[in-house]
């Protein structure tokens, strides 16, 4: 018997730039530079020293709870580690 899988393909699309790290509540502030974040999303951030990946369980706009955001607005995103300013913000999105 022949099994035959089913695989996704994921690639890495830039989404954004980490603008600014609040270490007391573990919160990185993104500004979107293209396409849209949303609930559920799986964001990479390639940092100068490591690279960090999350899902994005809760985000803000201006403390305010949104669902998705789009380019040119500023989100906070909960981070499990240390991000730091200028560090690149990719999404994983199926091929």
């Amino acid at each position: 018997m022949i099994q035959t899988y089913n695989l996704i393909v994921m690639k890495e699309v830039e989404t954004g730039i980490v603008i600014n790290y609040y270490s007391k509540i573990s919160v990185a502030a993104i500004k979107i530079t293209d396409g849209t974040i949303s609930l559920g999303d799986t964001l990479i951030i390639y940092g100068y020293y490591e690279e960090v990946e999350t899902c994005v369980n809760y985000m803000e706009i201006n403390h305010k709870s949104v669902m998705k955001a789009k380019k040119g607005e500023s989100i906070g995103v909960c981070v499990p580690e240390r991000v730091r300013k200028g560090e690149l913000v990719f999404k994983i999105v199926p091929d």
